[in-house]
C-alpha cells in the first residue's frame, strides 16, 4: 500500500511539472526566457504577437521569446521602436508561424474565377480575414532581430503554387540574424531591407519560392543555406541595391528544386530589379540544371551577376562559358549595360563574413548562433533529474519526445518528471536564447 500510494504521489508529482507553465519552471525561481508562447496555454502567451505586443520598447539587449512546437497562425509586426527580439523556436520542423495572405488587388469583373481565387485571402479584400494587414505574415521593422528554429510560412503561396506576391518574412531593420529557419512561400517569399546601409547574417535555413523569392536590398550574407525552388522557370533573387558594397553573397548553398523545378535547364539565379544591383554566389551546390544564361532582365543593369567555383551535384565544375552579361534597361528605347558574369578566387576571397557583416559596430551573429555541447551525465536518482553544468548555458530545455517537459535556469529538475520509454533530453540554452546540442 505505502509502495502504491508513493508511485502515485511521484506520478502526480511528475504530471504537476509536466503542466506547468514552461517560464515559470525554473528550479531556482529564475527565468531562462524572458516569455514563453505555447498554445496548449503552459507559457506565458497563446500567440506569437502577443508576446511581442508585452515586449518592452527601447531595449539594448536580447529580450527571449521561446516559441513552443505548434501552429501559429497569426500576421505578426515587430515595430521599430523593439529592437533585441529574439525569437527562438523549439524545432523548425514543430513550429510554424502561418497565415495565407496575398497583396493582389480586386479581379476585374469578367475574371475566370481560377484566377480570382487568391482574392479571398487578399489583404485589400474587405471579406479576407487578413483585410488591412500587413503584405507579410511576419514583418520586422526593428533592428538586432534574430530568430531560430522557426518556419515561417505563406500558407497561400505554398498551396496555391501561383501568384500574386505573397511574402512569409519582411525584415527591414539592420543587424538581422536567421539560423536554422524555414521561409516557404512561392512569389516574393522574402524581403529585406532597401536600407542599402543595414545587414543581414542568413545561416543554415532553408528558402522556398519560385518567382524573385528573395529580393530587396542591404548587404546579405548567407551562408550553408537551400534555395529551393518549386516551379520550371524559377527565378531565384530579384535584388534593388542602389549603394550596397557587397549586395547578396550566398557561400556555400546549395540551389535545390522539386521535379518540375528539374526538368528542364530554366531556373535563373537572379533578375534585376531596381538601380544597381548585386547578388555573388560562391561554391555553390547546384542540384537542379539552371539555365546556361544563368540571369534575366528585369530593367536595371547589374552592378554585380557573377558566381565563383559553381559546382553540379556530383561537384564537377559548372560550365559558365555561356553566362549572360549584358542586360537590357527600361524604357521605349531602353539603354544596355554590361557587369562580370565571374570573380576571381581572390576577389571571392573578400567576400566574407568578416568583411560583410561586423561593420562598424562589431555585430558578430555567429556567436548567437553557436550551438553549446550537449549536457553530461544526465541521470535521475533521489527524486531529481541532474547533469553537469554546461558552461556558457543560462539555462536548459528539458524534452520528451517532441513536448517541454520544464525549462530551468539550473542544472537539476525536482521532482523528476517520469522517464518516458524514448527517455528525456536536456538541452542547454546560449545567452542569446539558441537551443544547444
Amino acid at each position: 500500500m505505502k509502495t502504491s500510494l508513493a508511485k502515485r504521489c511521484a506520478a502526480m508529482a511528475a504530471m504537476a511539472v509536466c503542466m506547468m507553465p514552461a517560464a515559470a519552471a525554473s528550479a531556482d525561481g529564475g527565468k531562462v526566457f524572458n516569455a514563453v508562447v505555447a498554445t496548449d496555454g503552459t507559457g506565458d502567451f497563446t500567440s506569437v504577437q502577443q508576446a511581442i505586443d508585452a515586449a518592452p520598447a527601447g531595449r539594448t539587449s536580447p529580450w527571449l521569446i521561446f516559441v513552443k512546437a505548434g501552429s501559429y497562425k497569426e500576421v505578426v509586426s515587430i515595430p521599430k521602436d523593439k529592437p533585441f527580439i529574439h525569437l527562438i523556436g523549439q524545432d523548425k520542423e514543430r513550429t510554424v508561424i502561418h497565415n495565407a495572405l496575398n497583396v493582389g488587388g480586386k479581379p476585374q469583373p469578367g475574371t475566370p474565377a481560377k484566377d480570382t481565387a487568391y482574392w479571398a485571402c487578399s489583404v485589400h479584400n474587405p471579406a479576407s480575414p487578413v483585410y488591412k494587414a500587413g503584405g507579410s505574415v511576419v514583418t520586422v521593422e526593428a533592428n538586432d532581430f534574430y530568430t531560430t528554429g522557426i518556419s515561417y510560412v505563406n500558407d497561400y503561396g505554398v498551396g496555391s503554387q501561383r501568384g500574386p506576391q505573397a511574402l512569409a518574412m519582411k525584415s527591414r531593420g539592420d543587424r538581422a540574424g536567421f539560423f536554422d529557419c524555414k521561409l516557404r512561400s512561392f512569389q516574393d517569399t522574402w524581403m529585406t531591407t532597401q536600407n542599402d546601409s543595414y545587414r543581414h547574417y542568413v545561416k543554415d535555413c532553408f528558402i522556398e519560392g519560385a518567382v524573385d523569392y528573395f529580393y530587396g536590398g542591404g548587404d546579405a550574407l548567407l551562408e550553408n543555406c537551400t534555395l529551393y525552388n518549386v516551379r520550371r522557370g524559377s527565378v531565384i533573387v530579384a535584388p534593388c541595391h542602389d549603394k550596397a558594397r557587397w549586395g547578396y553573397v550566398f557561400r556555400n548553398c546549395t540551389i535545390d528544386g522539386n521535379a518540375e523545378a528539374a526538368r528542364d535547364a530554366k531556373t535563373a539565379l537572379g533578375r534585376p530589379w531596381h538601380n544597381s544591383p548585386r547578388a555573388v554566389y560562391i561554391h555553390t551546390t547546384m542540384r537542379i540544371p539552371i539555365a546556361p544564361r544563368g540571369w534575366s532582365d528585369m530593367g536595371a543593369i547589374p552592378a554585380l551577376f557573377a558566381e565563383y567555383d559553381s559546382r553540379n551535384a556530383d561537384g564537377s565544375p559548372v560550365d559558365l562559358s555561356q553566362r549572360k552579361s549584358t542586360y537590357k534597361g527600361r524604357g521605349d528605347n531602353p539603354p544596355t549595360g554590361s557587369c562580370p558574369n565571374t570573380v576571381s578566387k581572390a576577389e571571392a576571397d573578400r567576400m566574407v563574413y568578416e568583411n560583410i557583416i561586423p561593420g562598424t559596430d562589431g555585430w558578430d551573429p555567429r556567436a548567437m548562433m553557436q550551438r553549446l555541447p550537449a549536457p553530461k551525465a544526465v541521470k535521475a536518482e533521489g527524486g531529481s533529474l541532474t547533469w553537469q553544468p554546461v558552461s556558457g548555458a543560462i539555462g536548459y530545455v528539458v524534452l520528451s519526445g517532441p513536448s517541454v517537459v520544464a525549462i530551468t535556469a539550473a542544472p537539476s529538475l525536482s521532482p523528476a518528471p517520469a522517464t518516458p520509454e524514448g527517455g528525456l533530453r536536456v538541452r542547454a540554452v546560449n545567452r542569446y536564447g539558441t537551443l544547444g546540442e
